[in-house]
């Protein structure tokens, strides 16, 4: 019964969609109807568009969130541990952080070029800072009082940071690393408006210079849909984690 409430608003557009769309209440062009981007979404399954686009994106976001994560996880840690030297870099974390990926679109072509390299460029920027802000937090709220007992009993610093810090920051890191996810599949359309000539973005903005509205919105679903396909893989894999781990699931998490 829960899962079917949480259908209904979803049941509820569909409905206004379809109506509006047989009563032409509205021009086609600028709203399909959903027979039009059926029948798209069944042609571009057939000639193979795409699966292929679909394929090429979702590699572009792999990537850029690896090495967003290979990133941004070691300077949360660092900087959440020796907070003199975040204070060296907390005003041009905080530029970068306000700064939309989009804005710096022009300088990244003029870095980078129009390869891969920009995309992925585009897409790290956009998913650093959620992981990033939440290691800090999650190294920074561990209870002074867990490190005191640790001083007690002789533990090293590596050993209270292995032991006692880490393992009380994991949930924010985990938290920070769903975040990111989910910011890098909002990046990766900017991300192959740059001179691209294959993934979702390109399959978009091809439809849009051709006029196929149906086509455009087949590849908003997409990309909402495999969003939503790969939030629920990890948030699965952390309620899992952390049920083992802790006995129970903070669902501030979740």
């Amino acid at each position: 019964m829960r899962q079917i409430r949480k259908l209904i608003i979803l049941f509820i557009i569909l409905l206004i969609w379809s109506v509006g769309s047989y009563f032409q209440l509205w021009n086609s062009y600028i709203i399909p109807s959903p027979k039009r981007v059926f029948y798209a979404f069944v042609m571009l399954l057939e000639n193979g568009k795409l699966l292929g686009s679909m394929g090429v994106s979702l590699k572009r976001v792999f990537i850029g969130f690896l090495i967003s994560s290979g990133i941004a996880l070691p300077m949360g840690i660092i900087f959440g541990l020796y907070n003199t030297v975040y204070e060296y870099f907390k005003y041009i974390l905080e530029f970068l952080r306000h700064t939309p990926p989009l804005a710096m679109v022009p300088m990244i072509i003029l870095w980078f070029g129009i390869g891969e390299v920009s995309k992925i460029v585009i897409i790290v920027l956009a998913s650093f800072f959620p992981i990033f802000l939440n290691t800090l937090k999650g190294i920074r709220d561990c209870n002074k009082e867990y490190i005191e007992v640790g001083e007690v009993f002789g533990l090293s610093h590596y050993e209270i940071f292995k032991k006692i810090i880490f393992p009380n920051a994991i949930p924010d890191v985990l938290l920070g690393l769903k975040l990111g996810i989910g910011y890098s599949w909002r990046a990766i359309i900017a991300a192959e408006l740059i001179a691209s000539s294959a993934g979702i973005g390109y399959l978009i903005l091809d439809a849009q210079q051709i006029s196929r509205s149906d086509i455009v919105v087949v590849g908003i679903i997409s990309i909402g849909v495999l969003g939503i396909i790969t939030d629920f893989c990890f948030s699965s894999f952390m309620k899992g984690y952390l049920k083992n781990r802790e006995g129970k699931i903070d669902e501030r998490y979740l």
